[in-house]
């Protein structure tokens, strides 16, 4: 049995369902791969912090340098979130010898170059499947079965906030600030849901697909996004009689050698896969010049479904290293 020694930066929603994933399958992921994967630290400052998990208090430091040069630790998991100073820690992280993984969309999107090359410099592994989509395995299956093919189009509904909202506002009739007060109680909106509603955040995601698909960085300042604010019942309405439905969709395509993105309110035709993509769910539509058409569904947020993901990437790099 290989034991691979795990540290936690950061252990708000997504870091206490990671611990959860953790638990609740270990027994299983050991028996599967002869791995066993132990949280061996974690870096938070607030300890005291309500939870619904109660992890022994010795596992805690606030202290990340005490993780980083600690020799036994091999897998460090990033989740405090934000650009800075999460960029900065990764970078410490794998400049120490760690792996890395993460589900900070910003920080990919801002810091793409810098993250994978120090990753290669220093001789670990970088994965990031998380960022994108929640626990669908987008990224997975475009650097893997997918890379035979030429993708020609990535169009994604990935963010659950905004597509809870318009689901929302179409099917009940809701207002737009009553639904966003409801998405803010049930934890798919922020308290501060700008990123979301103002479309930032598929931005971020709809940059690292470029990435990943075309091979081109498109920065998130470069992409033409608008959110979800403007549509109005009236937009609605109108999208219903013409047999549409209104969606944020953030897309890219390859035309003449370029990169054509955006990320916007689109109106789809009723048959579209994205269509019938619903409340806090998610869906990448990809299209490939050998595959055709394809597309990934499920839940695109939430501590479990992020956990998962998180928990493949370590078990890939616990069978690779």
């Amino acid at each position: 049995m290989k034991t691979v020694n795990i540290a936690i930066m950061g252990f708000g929603n997504i870091g206490v369902g990671t611990y959860q994933g953790l638990e609740v399958n270990h027994g299983a992921i050991a028996a599967e791969t002869g791995l066993d994967l132990k949280v061996a630290k974690i870096i938070e400052v607030d300890i005291d912090r309500p939870r619904p998990v109660s992890p022994d208090r010795s596992l805690f430091t606030p202290d990340r340098m005490e993780v980083f040069q600690d020799p036994s630790i091999d897998v460090v998991v990033e989740l405090i979130g934000g650009i800075e100073p999460a960029t900065t820690f990764m970078l410490e992280a794998m400049r120490h010898g760690k792996h890395v993984v993460t589900a900070n969309k910003a920080a990919i999107a801002a810091n793409y170059e810098q993250l994978i090359g120090t990753a290669k410099e220093a001789g670990v592994l970088f994965r990031f499947e998380a960022s994108v989509g929640g626990g669908i395995p987008v990224i997975n299956a475009i650097t893997t079965v997918l890379r035979s093919n030429q993708i020609e189009e990535v169009t994604g509904i990935v963010n659950g906030t905004t597509n809870f909202i318009l689901t929302q506002m179409t099917q009940a009739g809701r207002s737009y600030a009553d639904v966003l007060k409801e998405a803010q109680e049930r934890g798919f909106a922020e308290a501060d849901p700008t990123a979301d509603v103002e479309g930032v955040d598929m931005a971020n995601k709809l940059s690292i697909l470029i990435s990943l698909c075309f091979g081109d960085r498109v920065k998130v300042e470069d992409i033409p996004t608008i959110g979800i604010t403007g549509v109005t019942p009236e937009d609605i309405a109108q999208a219903k009689a013409e047999g549409k439905v209104i969606k944020l969709v953030a897309r890219a395509t390859r035309e003449d050698g370029k990169v054509v993105c955006s990320v916007a309110p689109a109106r789809l035709d009723a048959e579209h896969p994205l269509a019938g993509v619903n409340n806090e769910f998610n869906a990448i539509y990809l299209r490939g010049n050998i595959l055709g058409e394809t597309m990934l569904y499920g839940k695109g947020a939430g501590p479990l479904p992020t956990g998962s993901a998180i928990i493949g990437d370590i078990i890939d790099i616990a069978t690779r290293t």
